[in-house]
């Protein structure tokens, strides 16, 4: 029996071919809103910090749901953790300015020795 005649079907069917897993949504948003947190100023902390929740809960749903988009959420919760430190950082070292400057009484003194002046 020859395999290749004409009559003979294929008795081998084809796999249906494999489809990417389904990306997560959370991994995108915690992306984005990752390197919205180094761009945007003032809001940069807030931001931040919900990239890192949304990664962390992307992570559990990607193991649970056999999902793609781990390299997304590491890459958000990166993002995340650089921008709240940063914005963290700057807001430390405000914080000092603002109680050094008020601590020293230099610039009441400089204040004071203005001459006041007295027209007519």
């Amino acid at each position: 029996m020859d395999p290749y005649s004409s009559g003979q079907f294929n008795q081998y069917q084809q796999m249906p071919p494999m489809q990417p897993p389904k990306t997560n949504g959370k991994a995108i948003a915690a992306l984005v809103l990752g390197i919205l947190s180094l761009m945007i100023p003032y809001v940069g902390l807030i931001l931040g910090i919900i990239a890192i929740v949304l990664a962390c809960l992307s992570f559990k749903e990607i193991k649970q749901r056999q999902e793609g988009g781990r390299g997304l959420a590491i890459g958000g919760l990166v993002c995340g953790i650089i921008g709240t430190a940063l914005y963290g950082i700057i807001i430390v070292i405000l914080v000092i300015a603002l109680m050094a400057f008020s601590a020293s009484t230099d610039y009441y003194d400089v204040l004071s020795s203005i001459p006041s002046l007295n027209m007519g």
